[in-house]
């Protein structure tokens, strides 16, 4: 979020300093490299880095003597030891940053957090700063998606300020000229409001996912088809196509957390229907992952102990290198407790899934990943895995048999080419 959002600032014309305590990475950034892996950015880093207008530090007393608006990038993860968000690195640089801001300055939320976080950083901020009230606290929560973060900074489909005042407001205008002046809307609310559009907006994707997932099951148990359906239902303007994929579900580091630090803060908050539906959203999500699972021990013929399984995909989505919170490794590490030896291939998250689950074994090819496979399981939807020639796979496997855990292959293609095809919620 901290690196896109400070290459889009730089892109808008701003000049720009980004914080981080790790000076590995800030070391990396002030390359014009990325320590992730985000189409587009390290071109925009490198661009911005060699024009002087964004530089990278790890000395909050430069940002506080740099900066009329400082933004609040900071990671939010699920706490270790409960379901709530984990606010600390956010309190941390508020505690550091505020004895430092000593003039009038804006601090601008974008993390995603509880609601009510805004308000309790406003006070802090105001009992810590040396400028007391003319330290301003505004909240703009960010919906960057990996793999399309840059074009969500500067192409955003809203943008959404929580203020208390027209200052703010002015000033965040002023940021976001570029973009405003293109048409992309501006809702201004409170600090509170703009706290639940972020939570709101991602629990509903979430849901969605979740219905679709528990309508595949009733697909399966009458030998339905779930695309079908989805791509009827889809057709309704009320409803849309978007979020209606079954499948394996969602991961990744916001989805899964920010459904379950919802769930918490609205049963903290007493609204317990909420709490509840959520908790639901997440325990229907949670269950593909089995039941992909499942789906390869059926089409092993009731054992994978021992056999060799092919799994595309290790990243939980395409576009990115994540690996946090992947359905595709959580079903592999199952296939592999359970006696299987599994073969992976991501075409960009290979050096990060290794380092995560470093029991599995890792291809450079499909082709690579493929030989000798026992099944093949489709996992993240790469584009490039849509392009497989399945007859020319079919030659290098040692049984035809694909699990597509995405629905989103054709499964006409495969069958024509000799595959047993098994998809999510398909007869």
């Amino acid at each position: 979020l901290g690196a896109c959002q400070a290459a889009g600032l730089a892109e808008m014309g701003f000049e720009v300093l980004g914080v981080d305590n790790d000076a590995g990475k800030v070391a990396s950034l002030s390359r014009g490299r990325a320590p992730f892996y985000e189409p587009g950015l390290d071109a925009l880093l490198r661009r911005h880095v060699g024009t002087g207008r964004l530089r990278f530090t790890a000395s909050l007393a430069a940002a506080a003597e740099f900066g009329d608006v400082h933004f609040l990038c900071l990671g939010t993860p699920q706490r270790a030891d409960c379901e709530a968000a984990d606010l600390s690195q956010l309190h941390q640089v508020v505690e550091g940053l505020g004895p430092l801001l000593r003039r009038q300055c804006l601090v601008v939320g974008r993390s995603t957090v509880p609601v009510g976080t805004a308000a309790d950083i406003a006070r802090r901020l105001t009992e810590l700063a040396p400028a007391g009230l003319d330290v301003e606290v505004a909240w703009n929560p960010e919906f960057l998606r990996e793999g399309s973060a840059l074009s969500d900074v500067l192409r955003p489909d809203r943008i959404v300020v929580g203020v208390q005042d027209s200052a703010a407001e002015k000033a965040l205008r002023q940021i976001y000229a570029h973009p405003l002046a293109a048409g992309v809307p501006l809702v201004v609310t409170d600090l509170a409001t703009a706290e639940l559009v972020k939570v709101a907006a991602n629990a509903f994707l979430a849901t969605k996912l979740s219905f679709i997932n528990a309508i595949a099951d009733l697909c399966s148990a009458v030998g339905g088809d779930v695309v079908s359906l989805s791509d009827a239902i889809g057709h309704d303007a009320r409803i849309g196509r978007s979020h209606l994929d079954a499948g394996l579900g969602f991961g990744g580091g916001c989805l899964p957390k920010d459904v379950r630090g919802f769930a918490v803060r609205a049963g903290e908050l007493g609204v317990d229907k909420m709490s509840a539906l959520l908790g639901l959203v997440d325990d229907i999500n949670s269950e593909r992952r089995e039941l992909l699972v499942e789906l390869a021990v059926q089409e092993c013929c009731g054992e994978v102990a021992g056999k060799a399984i092919c799994v595309l995909g290790a990243a939980f989505k395409p576009g990115s290198d994540d690996v946090r919170d992947s359905p595709a490794l959580a079903v592999a590490s199952r296939l592999h407790r359970r006696g299987a030896r599994v073969r992976v291939f991501d075409p960009r998250a290979k050096v990060k899934a290794a380092a995560e689950c470093p029991e599995l074994e890792y291809a450079d090819s499909v082709g690579q990943a493929a030989q000798d496979a026992d099944l093949v399981m489709h996992l993240t939807d790469w584009p490039e895995f849509g392009a497989i020639d399945a007859e020319r796979l079919g030659a290098q496997v040692a049984r035809r048999r694909i699990v597509d855990g995405r629905n989103s292959l054709d499964r006409d293609v495969w069958r024509a080419a000799g595959w047993t095809y098994v998809g999510v919620g398909r007869g």
